[in-house]
This record gives C-alpha cells, structure tokens and sequence, in this order.
C-alpha cells in the first residue's frame, strides 16, 4: 500500500453504526435538565455545525482505521507515522473549532450574564485550552 492509498477514506463497514460509539458525559452541577451545562442558554454552542462536525469524526474515524489497516499491513514505519500526524492534526483542528464556538456560543452567554457564570466558563475554557496544549 502507498501513502496515497493510506489516506484515503476507507468505507463503511455494512451493519457498522454510523457514528461511532455515543458516550454519556456528565453534566454540570448547575446545569438546568434539557439545557446541557452552559446555563440554560438553548443548544451547546456546536449545535448549528453538529452535521458538519458529525461528518469530520467519521472523516477522522476513517484515518484511524486507515492506520490499524497499515499496521495490519506491514506497512513501511514512516507511512505509518505520517498518517498518525495528519490525524493528529485533524483532532487538533476539530479541538479548536469547538474551542471557538464555545467561546461565542456559551462565555459570550455567560458574559451577558456576568457574575460568577462568567468566572466559570473563563476557568473551564482556560483548562480546556490548557489541556489542548498539553496533548
């Protein structure tokens, strides 16, 4: 297998669930039931994109299993690394788009509101950017 072929995007197995495995996060404390943990305020602040998100997680699931299929494959090392950095990126670049809504969608709420709400998601954003940094 060359490193183009590496790349593409490997079809869906038939039967496979479509979007992966859903995992049940815990809310906030504050958090009103039906209003997720940005105060209320409607739909998370990915909501509008949710589809276009949906579909670049599969993209990058693809990648994923591209590689398990590399190594499966006896693939040449460096192919293999080459694609684990461009998935990388691709998580990355995810990260940071939801990063960007959740700063218009629920700090810009929260600062309308003011008070200790603000001081909340400023600290949670700052963690979540601390912990993209760190990865």
């Amino acid at each position: 297998m060359t490193t183009t072929q590496a790349r593409t995007e490997p079809e869906q197995a038939p039967g496979a669930e479509p979007h992966g495995e859903h995992v049940a996060l815990p809310k906030a404390p504050d958090a009103e039931p039906g209003h997720g943990a940005h105060g209320g305020h409607g739909p998370h602040g990915y909501s509008a994109q949710k589809d276009a998100h949906l579909k670049r997680l599969r993209r990058i699931e693809g990648q994923i299993r591209g590689l398990q299929r590399m190594v499966d494959e006896d693939v040449y090392c460096i192919d293999v690394l080459t694609q684990v950095s461009a998935s990388t990126k691709a998580l990355q670049s995810f990260a940071l788009s939801l990063l960007e809504e959740h700063l218009r969608h629920c700090v810009a709420a929260a600062a309308e509101e003011g008070g200790t709400e603000l001081d909340a998601k400023v600290a949670e954003a700052t963690a979540a950017i601390g912990r993209l940094l760190r990865s």
